[in-house]
């Protein structure tokens, strides 16, 4: 079945919570209405905000997630060269919306203080975002500190969105938008280590997403960005027990246009996800190979709630046919890819 794309604006739900538009857009053309979620259906709510950054020598993940019976405040900070990492997290119990994560995409702030951590995501009117953190005991003791500002590569670039639902859950639907083509700019400072992020060598990818959530999940992720052949390159690759058929969030990203991809699979080596992986996409368009050198498993639970998400960081190289049919190979572009669990 030929997926949908949307090109007009039109909503997620409709006044009674039920998803009734599923496929995909090269912008988030998708509205995002919570309070037509009513009754116990509103604490099955999942809403996250992430950004992924990238230097030629550390990449960063920051991540805010509520959801609902369990929120969570989380940075990483992963060392391209030595293959060290830092991780520190803060949850907080029955967050039921109070992280206050704005309705879509495009616009507003998010504004965290916990424990004197604070982590700030701003988007500005020009479309720049801001990312401060200030973490005073980051991973043994040291102070995680710094601002980055995060810039368009392109005016026009194209973010991949896309609505799924879940065939026998008819409230559950997920909706996310990512874009791999930033430009970031700034300091971290961890401890005594500076970590320098300029226009020529630092990148970054936004994650959005909000859903309302199934009983069970168990869903593949991964994206990467950087530059081949002088050519700023970035993809999104996902799917999961979603029903992605409607448009699948996979998309490959040339200088910000989409080249869109259908059904993509994760060949995970069995014995050690420090091996290396495969990717290949049923209409013979995208083959990657995925050299890891880092492992993060992170396990949150809380009664009848648990998620399990194991992360790896690595470099991906690979050829993809675009849509004009003709092939780009790519070296060693740094990404990650992720299984997450979730069980509700």
């Amino acid at each position: 079945m030929p997926e949908n794309e949307i090109t007009e604006r039109q909503p997620v739900m409709d006044t009674y919570g039920q998803p009734i538009n599923f496929g995909w857009a090269r912008t988030p053309l998708f509205d995002y209405n919570p309070p037509f979620i009513g009754g116990t259906k509103r604490s099955k709510i999942t809403e996250v905000d992430r950004y992924i950054v990238f230097s030629a020598t550390h990449m960063v993940v920051f991540e805010i997630m509520d959801g609902g019976y369990l929120g969570h405040i989380g940075v990483s900070v992963f060392s391209v060269k030595d293959h060290s990492r830092s991780t520190h997290s803060i949850d907080r119990l029955f967050s039921y919306g109070r992280f206050n994560l704005p309705l879509n995409s495009e616009s507003g702030f998010i504004k965290m203080r916990e424990k004197k951590t604070a982590l700030d995501f701003v988007v500005m009117p020009s479309g720049a975002r801001i990312i401060k953190i200030d973490y005073p005991r980051f991973g043994r003791h040291r102070r995680l500190r710094g601002e980055l500002v995060l810039t368009r590569a392109f005016p026009d670039a194209q973010s991949i969105a896309a609505v799924s639902r879940w065939r026998r859950e008819r409230y559950a639907f997920r909706y996310l938008r990512c874009s791999p083509w930033f430009i970031a700019e700034g300091v971290i400072q961890l401890g005594f280590t500076e970590i320098y992020f300029s226009q020529d060598n630092a990148w970054a990818i936004y994650d959005w997403k909000r859903e309302t959530r199934p009983k069970r999940d168990v869903r593949y992720w991964a994206a990467a960005c950087g530059i081949a052949d002088g050519k700023l390159i970035g993809f999104n690759i996902g799917y999961g027990s979603a029903d992605s058929s409607a448009g699948t969030e996979n998309a490959f990203f040339l200088d910000g246009v989409i080249h869109k991809l259908d059904q993509v699979t994760f060949h995970i080596p069995p014995a050690d996800w420090l091996d290396e992986w495969k990717f290949t996409s049923n209409d013979k368009r995208l083959e990657m190979t995925f050299t890891p050198f880092q492992q993060r498993t992170e396990y949150r639970s809380l009664l009848f709630h648990s998620v399990k998400c194991n992360q790896v960081c690595g470099t991906f190289s690979g050829r993809v046919i675009l849509d004009d049919g003709s092939a780009l190979a790519f070296w060693d572009i740094t990404g990650f890819a992720e299984r997450r669990k979730t069980r509700f």
